[in-house]
């Protein structure tokens, strides 16, 4: 499945705004600047921003509040990769095709790179050109997507402690609602909120990026067995190599495809409401699972 038009130009506005508001590499000092745009623009498809972008475009034509948003959620899962990727953490080589920004520029300014990007991205969210009220709302939300109470940082703990040891099925449920889908969660409902949304509108996109960031996860548990490093741009196989807690080590490949493809009813079940207004997202969430890559 293809991703669909309307992806790549969302996409190409993403990336003039992370160029805009990152520092040049040359701006002193130069080495953690070097150090953050390298791994920004190691690619990815900008999942998190396309979906913030799409998200509000559904309350308001006014977009570059949703813009600022994206760039700064892309900030924060940039981040989270620089340090997942670290010997302490997944110890990986690749990332995105490219060796991984530890590899290139040494764990300490690696370590740096995802403290700046993080750093940045709360001062892009202040900064976003929304009315003040919900710029607040915006940042509460993403700073409670990445943080420890069901966010991205209390996932990847779970996630370490989990690490060669059996886990059931309520864990790994909380691993992947945490580590992965609570971003992804964060991005859908910052953008409601951005655009403009109603307290309802908010909520019912926020379950909408719970189910489908979980779905995202399954999929990507199932990438690692089936694909190549070549095709993910990571090391395939790492999750097993590693006995990671995933949804194939627990139930098999065609049981955990059968779960990702529940979660995505569920995510779409919660939009079937808006009709044709919610058309982009669920064709992002259609791609999200059909993925292989």
């Amino acid at each position: 499945m293809k991703l669909p038009d309307f992806f790549e130009a969302d996409r190409q506005v993403i990336e003039a705004a992370l160029d805009r508001i990152l520092p040049r590499e040359s701006t002193p000092p130069a080495l953690i600047h070097r150090a953050m745009r390298y791994s920004i623009s190691a690619g990815g498809k900008r999942v998190r921003p396309v979906l913030c972008i799409e998200a509000a475009r559904m309350f308001t034509e006014n977009l570059e509040g949703a813009i600022q948003t994206g760039c700064a959620i892309e900030f924060i899962h940039t981040y989270s990769l620089i340090h997942d990727d670290l010997p302490a953490l997944d110890n990986d080589d690749l990332r995105r095709g490219k060796p991984t920004n530890h590899k290139v520029f040494g764990e300490a300014m690696a370590i740096l790179a995802g403290d700046a990007l993080l750093t940045l991205a709360f001062q892009a969210l202040a900064g976003a050109p929304i009315e003040p009220a919900r710029c607040v709302r915006v940042i509460a939300e993403m700073g409670a997507a990445a943080g420890t109470v069901d966010g991205m940082v209390g996932g990847q703990v779970a996630d370490v402690e989990a690490g060669g040891k059996p886990v059931d099925a309520e864990t790994l449920e909380f691993i992947h609602r945490s580590k992965t889908a609570a971003l992804i969660r964060g991005s859908i409902a910052a953008g409601a909120i951005a655009g403009g949304g109603e307290e309802q509108d908010v909520e019912r996109l926020r379950r909408f990026g719970g189910w489908i960031g979980w779905a995202f996860q399954v999929v990507d548990d199932l990438l690692d067995v089936e694909e190549s490093s070549t095709a993910l741009g990571k090391t395939a196989g790492k999750d097993r190599a590693q006995a990671k807690a995933t949804y194939p080590a627990l139930y098999g490949i065609e049981r955990s495809r059968a779960i990702a493809a529940d979660l995505e009813s569920k995510a779409l079940a919660e939009i079937a409401f808006y009709g044709e207004r919610a058309s982009r997202l669920k064709q992002v969430a259609e791609f999200l699972v059909a993925r292989r890559s």
